[in-house]
């Protein structure tokens, strides 16, 4: 470890020295504002791309002045109260220019005061934005809800997440991954309120710059002030479905020359349920041999708190230090009632079971972020480093009774187990990233990281009899899992008039290691791999863009994939890791173009191999039948897509952004003796969101989305929709008032089978998802917007811990 420590630090003094001896002619533009207050004006200077550069505010006599300047063109946007006032014509700089006097008079820019809303749905940087803060239907939702609900989105009956088709994703929240997987991490995502995200961003070709782990990342961007002065806000909702909902949420920044110091926290108290209905069936030679009918009903409460505070110190010019604390308390409980009817080989109940599981969960995530950033030029050019500390502890207590009734004979019996999970894991995380500005419009950036992982699961079954625990050492297993990686990239970019071209390149080196403690059972991986990236783009005409896109990428199983825990739901329903997984990779391709950065059209095309795809599958444990939910690699999977985004200005007061995207895939491998060769078919999802201007501040909105059937691997999942409505009120005061009724005719819900030559489950998954909610949210504070900073550098490891 101090070895490679000490090669990073080398390495950076390496670059450091380099650019330092680059030297660049340099500019300064300054200027003049005209107006009553001056001095709450913001003044931002862009480039030929309109890329925000730097922004100053102008002083009590309205001057203001941009140093360190490479020529070229710029532009100056400037606004007041966060609405934009003036826009400049280009701007020439090839020496120290004075900008004749700008006459802004407070009248005047109170006329042309711009109030212009975020569209719902936007491209940038090779992104799509979906920004949550200006959509009623999201109101008191929670980040699973959000998702649940946006443009591209699938999930499954496992509360999988699948973006456009594709699995496997990389989830963050602002930019490090969520601590879960699965059902673990859908779990976390109903925690936390819609009312602390700002928006969600859809990678779906990341470049060589980002960690090379994940099919695609979605980014879940929270709220942070970043307004000079002293500023916050506070939110409450109120939620009814068939169970209550409560999102509380406050934040508060201050802002000066020198320091920013930011705060939020975060409650939420949700209760939800899942009613999932199983039709299994089971076949051996192809005749029918055994049947189990289950009604299985759980409901949840979730009592979830969120902290982060921290600071920036802008220590002169070039140089910022900063670091953060994050506290995590997730408390899940759980109660299930599980009926079930066991079917003969002649269709007749044979025997009936009741199981009755209550499960209390706890996970703690404590996190520690210290940061430095060290500015070489006012262009951008940069060098950044970030040591991260992760915390993980998580605890499960269960306890099933199951009461089985065998009808022939009819006897009775009482079966009584306890589990008792503890897991425990370790993130350590140091990388640093270069940025540098070049001249004829070349861009270097280039980057290395390390990290070192340890997570510890011991998890415990125990048989009651006569009140006395047994040790069931089937069930019981001790899981350690060890992981290091060690990465650099470099991306070297290009621009010309109307081209701008973009190549890079990816080194991992993967070192893993998973133990069994109770069987003594060892698997080692290592290995080290390319994960190359390009971007082509041209300006057809000045509205018009075609961009290609390409890049490979790995998807690692998560620590608990690998994990070989047995968890039961019921004697016949259990999910299990897989300890041979191995790691699959994706080449992703991207055509995208796009029209006066509205109207966009993409088409895909991905091909993955060892695909990781979470399944159901039969198999027979002390000779009876049983489901287990568990991982395998299937052989290849194969994607072909046509994405597409049309905003649509129908009136003055109604606009209407619509996506849709089309896609087929196809799967092949083979999972319990059953073969598939490029199973799948053509399915497209729709999605229109409606906005209307009512006048007086209210605004409305109507949301409808439909998602076809889908054939997914084995799974095979039916077609359905919802519609939301919403409305919402803005006061004079700075508060919002919504309201929002989601899900109006109870249609988002899950239906599908999923089919092996032994085995056909045919399932129907029932959720809380009609529900009305109220929320009101003040903001309070300045007015003068400063610039964020994107800290962390454990982006690829979070994701991971869960199953």
């Amino acid at each position: 470890m101090t070895r490679i420590f000490s090669l990073i630090f080398i390495w950076i003094l390496m670059f450091f020295g380099n650019v330092l001896s680059a030297q660049t002619q340099s500019f300064s533009l300054s200027g003049n504002i005209k107006s009553d207050k001056a001095e709450q004006m913001e003044i931002n200077l862009l480039d030929a791309d309109n890329k925000l550069i730097k922004t100053e505010i102008a002083d009590s006599n309205g001057k203001f002045g941009f140093n360190d300047l490479k020529g070229g063109t710029y532009r100056l946007k400037i606004n007041r109260n966060g609405s934009e006032v003036y826009h400049s014509e280009t701007i020439s700089v090839a020496d120290n220019t004075t900008l004749p006097s700008i006459d802004l008079n407070v009248k005047a820019i109170e006329g042309v005061t711009i109030t212009k809303a975020k569209p719902m749905i936007e491209r940038q940087d090779g992104k799509m934005i979906m920004n949550v803060e200006n959509s009623i239907a999201s109101t008191g939702n929670s980040a699973f809800e959000v998702l649940e609900k946006a443009p591209g989105i699938n999930i499954d009956n496992n509360d999988n997440i699948s973006l456009r088709g594709k699995s496997n994703l990389l989830i963050q929240i602002d930019g490090k991954n969520t601590p879960m997987t699965g059902n673990d991490l859908a779990n976390y995502l109903k925690g936390i309120p819609s009312s602390t995200i700002d928006k969600i961003e859809f990678i779906t070709n990341p470049s060589s710059k980002y960690d090379a782990a994940g099919s695609s990342i979605i980014n879940i961007k929270l709220k942070k002030e970043q307004r000079k002065g002293t500023n916050g806000s506070v939110a409450t909702s109120l939620g009814m479905g068939k169970y209550v909902k409560n999102n509380n949420s406050f934040t508060i920044n201050h802002r000066n020359k020198k320091i920013n110091i930011f705060g939020n926290y975060s409650y939420a108290y949700r209760e939800a349920y899942n009613w999932l209905v199983l039709d299994r069936n089971f076949f051996k030679d192809n005749s029918f041999e055994k049947a189990y009918i289950q009604d299985n009903y759980l409901k949840f409460k979730f009592n979830n708190h969120i902290a982060k505070a921290g600071m920036d110190y802008y220590m002169n010019d070039k140089n910022v230090l900063g670091f953060s604390v994050g506290l995590i308390s997730n408390s899940f409980n759980l109660n299930g009632d599980n009926s079930n009817t066991t079917l003969n080989s002649v269709y007749k109940p044979e025997s009936t079971f009741n199981t009755q599981n209550i499960s209390n969960d706890k996970w703690t995530n404590v996190s520690f972020n210290v940061n430095h950033k060290y500015t070489l030029d006012s262009l951008g050019s940069e060098i950044s480093t970030d040591f991260d500390y992760i915390n993980y502890s998580n605890s499960s207590l269960q306890n099933f009774e199951t009461r089985t009734h065998k009808i022939n004979d009819g006897t009775d019996q009482l079966d009584i187990m306890k589990g008792d999970l503890d897991g425990k894991l370790n993130i350590y995380s140091l990388k640093s990233d270069l940025t540098k500005n070049l001249k004829n419009d070349w861009k270097f950036e280039s980057g290395v990281k390390t990290s070192f992982v340890k997570t510890d699961n011991d998890l415990k079954f125990f048989d009651v009899k006569n009140e006395a625990l047994v040790p069931d050492l089937r069930k019981t297993n001790h899981f350690i899992y060890e992981e290091n990686i060690n990465t650099v990239y470099g991306n070297l970019s290009k621009k010309w008039d109307k081209f701008k071209a973009t190549a890079g390149l990816r080194l991992e080196n993967t070192n893993v290691k998973g133990t069994q403690v109770t069987t003594n059972q060892v698997n080692k991986q290592n290995y080290t791999q390319l994960f190359p990236s390009a971007v082509l783009s041209y300006d057809l005409t000045e509205k018009s863009n075609l961009e290609v896109n390409l890049s490979r990428r790995i998807t690692r199983p998560s620590y608990n994939q690998l994990n070989p825990f047995k968890l039961y739901l019921d004697p016949t329903t259990m999910r299990s890791g897989n300890p041979d997984l191995n790691p699959q990779t994706t080449m992703n391709y991207e055509l995208t173009y796009s029209l006066s950065n509205k109207y966009f059209a993409t088409l895909s095309y991905s091909k993955t191999s060892d695909n990781i795809t979470d399944i159901l599958k039969p198999i027979v444990e002390d000779g009876e039948n049983v489901t287990v939910q568990t991982f395998e690699n299937l052989n290849s999977a194969s994607y072909f897509g046509l994405y597409l985004i049309a905003p649509i200005k129908v009136t003055k007061w109604w606009d209407m952004n619509n996506s849709a995207n089309f896609y087929y895939g196809s799967y092949t491998g083979n999972v319990s003796g059953t073969q598939i060769n490029n199973k799948g078919n053509f399915t497209f999802n729709i999605n229109s969101i409606n906005s209307f201007k009512l006048g007086n501040g209210f605004t409305a909105e109507l949301t409808g989305n439909y998602k076809a059937r889908e054939v997914y691997a084995y799974l095979n999942m039916s077609p359905f929709w919802s519609l939301n409505i919403g409305a919402q009120k803005k006061f004079k005061n700075n508060s919002v008032l919504k309201f929002s009724f989601t899900d109006v005719f109870f249609t988002g819900n899950i239906k599908g089978q999923t089919n092996y030559t032994d085995y056909i489950e045919n399932f129907a998954v029932n959720r809380d998802t009609r529900v009305v909610t109220l929320s009101y949210t003040y903001n309070f504070g300045s007015s003068k917007n400063g610039q964020p900073r994107k800290t962390g550098g454990a982006e690829d490891l979070k994701q991971r811990i869960g199953s």
